[in-house]
């Protein structure tokens, strides 16, 4: 059994003429982390191995999480490759998994979260909100295999306000 997490990076700000990259998050981003992460919490149990891309405004939502589930850093890296916004990029990272990790949170970018949750879920959604989380599980040993799974879990900010 593997489960997927997919996170898009909290909402970023547009100001200070700054590289796509180098964008960091806005005051908003770090409430929405918070209800988000108050509803994970009591659906999660067991290890969770955090992936995110390098994007400051990625990296940054990634360690409140981090942080807030009190996962090692070892269980933690940061992949350049995760700063795409196709989904069939985002995917073929995400084969790359190891198959002794259970359990894989990943944080990146639209379009390519919500392609993929839509593509990977069973529960279509028209856009995966900043902040929003969405769970799958794969009944299945390896992540190289993994195809279509069942929507186990969605939380968006504005829905847990």
């Amino acid at each position: 059994m593997k489960r997927l997490i997919l996170v898009r990076h909290g909402k970023s700000s547009w100001g200070n003429n700054l590289p796509d990259e180098k964008r960091p998050l806005k005051k908003r981003a770090y409430n929405d982390a918070e209800v988000v992460l108050k509803t994970f919490k009591e659906f999660q149990s067991g290890n969770l191995t955090l992936w995110s891309s390098h994007a400051v405004r990625a990296n940054t939502t990634a360690n409140l999480f981090k942080d807030e589930m009190e996962i090692p850093d070892d269980r933690f890296t940061v992949k350049k490759e995760l700063y795409t916004f196709d989904e069939s990029q985002l995917l073929s990272v995400i084969k790359t998994c190891p198959d002794n990790v259970e359990k894989l949170m990943v944080f990146g970018h639209n379009p390519a979260m919500t392609g993929l949750v839509n593509r990977l879920g069973d529960k279509p959604i028209d856009n995966l909100p900043t902040t929003g989380l969405c769970v799958i599980d794969f009944d299945l040993n390896s992540w190289k295999d993994i195809k279509t799974g069942k929507t186990l879990l969605q939380l968006f900010p504005k829905n847990l306000r």
